[in-house]
């Protein structure tokens, strides 16, 4: 019987952003089109935050030289402005206020130190019982620690948990400590793939909402 349901953060909670808003962003900071998100994300600095060994800020510091920016603030300017343009999945956000009436939920991200100040900002925060972040707690995805961690704040077994993200890998990674898990891929198909795996729970919370 699934007690929790642990969801990724970036590109699931938060919404995917249009590529027409990064083309944007390259143009309007001179960069080759299709370039931004390898300078920013296949990055030593990227990698060092998601790690805990940078702070956000200081990942900005780092890799703004890359994107065109030398100034300190212009680097702070571009990284408000890229943050601004985030917001959260409208779709995921329902799904996941429904699940909280039945089970334990939490957050599974890789992502850099004080995801728990983001999900407050955005007001969701309370939503969730447990946040693992990988740039608090040193251990990205797909190290099993990260799930056994995430797990035993849960106090669930990895049966017990359905566990979503966009990448097939760390997917595939949940599957073989025993979760289970789904490919994220928008929130309609996330719904229906919750609805087939948590049964007749689910689908009478949806009815409920939507009467």
């Amino acid at each position: 019987m699934i007690k929790a349901v642990i969801f990724d953060f970036g590109r699931v909670i938060s919404a995917q952003k249009p590529p027409s808003l990064f083309h944007t962003y390259e143009r309007d900071l001179g960069l080759t089109p299709d370039t931004i998100n390898t300078i920013m994300f296949q990055s030593g600095a990227w990698e060092e935050a998601l790690r805990g060994r940078k702070t956000v800020e200081e990942f900005w510091q780092a890799i703004g030289p890359e994107l065109g920016l030398k100034a300190a603030a212009e680097i702070e300017a571009f990284h408000h402005r890229y943050h601004a343009d985030e917001a959260v999945n409208e779709g995921v956000l329902r799904l996941i206020r429904r699940l909280r009436r039945r089970y334990k939920l939490a957050v599974l991200s890789n992502s850099p130190p004080g995801l728990t100040h983001w999900l407050d900002s955005w007001k969701i925060l309370d939503l969730f019982h447990v946040v693992f972040c990988s740039g608090d707690e040193g251990i990205v995805k797909p190290d099993p620690r990260a799930f056994a961690r995430t797990l035993a704040r849960l106090d669930v077994k990895p049966e017990e948990a359905l566990f979503i993200d966009d990448t097939p890998e760390y997917v595939a990674a949940a599957r073989a400590l025993g979760l289970r898990a789904v490919v994220f891929t928008t929130a309609d198909r996330l719904e229906e793939a919750v609805t087939d795996l948590l049964g007749a729970d689910h689908h009478a919370d949806v009815s409920k909402s939507s009467s």
